[in-house]
């Protein structure tokens, strides 16, 4: 009985469905727009490609390119559509459906003049090929990679590479120098004691290593058996010099000995006053300075030559600063430069190159300048640690581009010159002076030029300088 309840259910359903249909195609009825949203939003929602997953990064226009970081609306009205960080963003401008129909149906609205290596070597092909690594080669259509060397990169890939040009300016380019040094004595103003005969040093003055003297200060009395007898014959000849010529040449000849003997001045004018011949003389300090070094000793026997005092002006001293070898053709005799002593914070000393001493230390491939100082108060003492900061470069203005905007291939150096809309010449450049961040350069960039200072090397790989550079549609590589 059940069963054919449910016979009877069945018949009834499909004969009310087939007299619905008929009513539907005889009449004018329609679907109900509710029906027909709902069915709409759910064909679209499965038609609508899955998101991708991630956060939202930015938001998008869906009429234009333009994007924005927050949510806005377009200028139909319309919400700006939500990048996730999985989606493959790319700031490429769309092509728009008659350029999609075109290329579909094989309407190709530029000629391919040649194809290009994908590796940037010189080397082309009419027609379609693979490269040894089985990738293919690079058309390139009318109008790209024009015969004066101009490249072109689209907006996108700038965008996305974060180019950034700027104006070549004329500046003074500032170039400090720094290197290390030493304090040393002015070899010129050093000068030792010394006897020219073999004597005995009867007393030495109250002095001692490091004592302030000044010339003609006494510093030790001698006795010389040689110079006393030198003295003696010299008054012999005082007392005869009116007897004639031979008196006066034999003055002369007793003076010349005790001149040769180093008797100071100062004893021998005493000696032609008493007109007597001392036991010990009073032996002066050369010069002013200061003792670097006190030998002599109460009583003791001098041999000829011994050094006996060593003394030292330094009231005018040396710097020697260690250079770089390749930093020695940039320095010249007469160049400004500061001196810093590591021992005194903040206090410095103004002084000019003297001398670049014409050799090189092959241990440490370094070269040496000298610098004069003046020291009245003596605060510069030998041996003394100091910096020295060169200032390098002229007071006249020079052409200059930031330090990355030059690619430096290490056999020529180049700039890319912005063109505007995305057009980018390589120029060849001959570089000079560097300083500040910037580099002088002396051919092939004019003032106002555009260069690009930032990705340059990202448009190199994307526009293929280098094949650009090569000439590659000069054909005498093509196939």
């Amino acid at each position: 009985m059940t069963r054919l309840w449910k016979t009877i259910l069945i018949i009834a359903v499909v004969a009310g469905a087939g007299t619905l249909g008929w009513v539907a195609g005889r009449s004018d009825w329609r679907t109900p727009s509710w029906l027909t949203a709902a069915l709409s939003a759910q064909t679209a929602a499965k038609s609508e490609p899955s998101s991708a997953g991630g956060s939202i990064i930015y938001y998008r226009d869906p009429d234009r390119p333009a994007y924005s970081a927050t949510p806005a609306k377009s200028a139909s009205g319309k919400d700006y559509v939500a990048v996730r960080s999985g989606e493959d963003v790319s700031f490429e401008e769309k092509p728009n459906p008659a350029q999609a129909a075109s290329a579909s149906s094989g309407a190709d609205p530029k000629r391919v003049r040649f194809y290009r290596n994908p590796m940037g070597l010189p080397d082309t092909s009419k027609t379609p090929k693979k490269d040894s690594m089985g990738m293919d080669y690079l058309p390139v259509y009318e109008g790209e990679d024009s015969d004066d060397g101009i490249v072109t990169v689209s907006a996108g890939k700038i965008q996305k590479s974060g180019a950034r040009s700027e104006p070549a300016e004329r500046r003074v380019l500032s170039m400090p120098l720094r290197a290390p040094g030493t304090i040393q004595l002015d070899e010129r103003r050093v000068s030792v004691v010394a006897l020219r005969f073999e004597g005995f040093i009867e007393s030495v003055a109250d002095v001692t290593t490091g004592s302030p003297v000044r010339k003609g200060q006494p510093l030790m009395r001698v006795y010389g058996p040689n110079l006393s007898n030198a003295a003696a014959e010299y008054l012999s000849a005082l007392g005869a010099r009116d007897q004639g010529a031979t008196a006066n040449q034999n003055m002369k000849g007793a003076k010349r000995r005790l001149d040769n003997l180093g008797m100071p001045e100062s004893a021998t004018v005493a000696l032609e006053k008493t007109r007597e011949v001392p036991v010990s003389i009073a032996w002066p300090a050369p010069q002013d300075g200061i003792i670097l070094e006190r030998a002599a000793i109460d009583g003791m026997r001098a041999a000829a030559g011994d050094v006996l005092f060593r003394i030292a002006d330094i009231s005018r001293i040396w710097a020697l600063i260690d250079l770089a070898e390749r930093d020695l053709a940039m320095v010249s005799v007469g160049l400004p430069i500061t001196i810093s002593p590591r021992g005194m914070p903040g206090k410095t000393f103004a002084g000019r190159i003297a001398l670049v001493y014409p050799q090189i230390n092959k241990e440490t491939r370094t070269g040496r300048v000298r610098v004069e100082l003046d020291n009245p108060d003596g605060a510069l003492m030998p041996d003394m640690y100091v910096d020295a900061n060169i200032a390098m470069g002229g007071d006249e203005a020079v052409v200059t581009v930031p330090e990355s905007a030059v690619i430096d291939s290490g056999v020529k150096q180049l700039v890319l010159i912005d063109k505007g809309k995305g057009r980018f010449e390589p120029r060849p450049v001959k570089l000079g002076r560097r300083g500040d961040g910037r580099i002088e350069i002396r051919e092939g960039v004019s003032e106002g030029d555009k260069v690009v200072v930032s990705a340059n090397f990202l448009i190199d790989a994307e526009s293929n300088l280098k094949a650009a550079l090569q000439g590659l549609d000069t054909g005498d590589n093509r196939q």
